[in-house]
């Protein structure tokens, strides 16, 4: 596996989505691993997958230990369905999953207030057979204005992600001009400016764009960035995208927030996926 030279890192504030990595471990213990890998800042898909209102034992749990792992939460996912598994968020499907996504705003940004966490993720949603796809997009909106204002209340952005077709075929976002257009309407709608763009490279490459021309385009819109090298989707150096020259383009183009590792280990333990990454970069700066 490539390493990236330290120079090229350590402008970079990295973090670890602990819902992707270090998933051979339960998920109390997850924090306390990428602490010991070198981390001291963590991502989450929302961990619950069964509910969007865990009791507050649950909530408490996680916190306890992302404190007493010295992690800092930087980014969480509000309820989205069955994730990992087939469905990409509840926010646009009517009926049950839409009032979940509802139940679960102030939890999800209540919890974040807690742990210090200033990004709130909201997945779209697959489009549903025999809905048209404007009623989806109505609810989306209106559940995208109370998120982005429940976010803002605690002082957090709204992400919105681009997912990619290959793997996602019922997610409308496909492009990033597509997620760019509901951050735009969200925006107008609440007036809070912060509704920002999710910008996952691995997702982007999949779908065959320019990453180099949405990085231009969009760095000042762009809120969280995910790298996941394609193909593959596993660390920085098992694929062939350019990794290293994207992250100097974001750097270079004025975006200084995090970048989260949103990548499969394979068959390693997660602990040995990081063999890319010097280890003086890994701590949060």
């Amino acid at each position: 596996m490539a390493r990236f030279p330290e120079g090229a890192v350590t402008d970079q504030r990295f973090d670890v989505n602990l819902s992707i990595l270090f998933t051979e471990l339960p998920l109390l213990e997850r924090p306390a691993a990428a602490a010991a890998a070198g981390f001291t800042a963590v991502e989450l898909w929302w961990p619950w997958i069964e509910t969007p209102t865990p009791p507050q034992t649950e909530l408490d749990a996680l916190k306890k230990q992302l404190d007493d792992a010295g992690t800092q939460l930087v980014g969480l996912n509000f309820y989205a369905g069955r994730l990992p598994g087939p469905d990409r968020g509840a926010l646009s499907v009517p009926g049950r999953e839409s009032d979940r996504f509802r139940a679960n705003i102030e939890v999800a940004a209540q919890f974040a207030a807690s742990v210090g966490c200033r990004a709130l993720n909201a997945l779209y949603g697959n489009r549903v057979d025999g809905v048209d796809p404007q009623i989806q997009d109505s609810i989306a909106l209106e559940n995208l204005v109370l998120a982005a204002r429940a976010a803002d209340r605690v002082g957090a952005i709204l992400l919105v992600e681009t997912l990619n077709k290959p793997e996602s075929p019922r997610y409308p976002l496909v492009s990033a001009p597509a997620a760019i257009e509901v951050v735009d309407k969200v925006n107008a709608a609440t007036g809070l400016g912060n509704a920002k763009f999710l910008l996952d490279i691995y997702h982007l490459s999949m779908n065959g764009e320019d990453v180099s021309q949405v990085i231009a385009a969009y760095a000042d819109k762009t809120g969280h960035v995910q790298i996941a090298d394609n193909p593959g989707r596993g660390a920085p150096g098992t694929g062939a995208l350019p990794l290293e020259q994207f992250l100097d383009e974001l750097k270079k183009a004025g975006y200084d927030g995090w970048v989260g590792l949103e990548y499969k280990a394979g068959d390693r333990p997660s602990a040995e996926s990081f063999d890319w990454l010097p280890t003086r970069a890994r701590p949060a700066r």
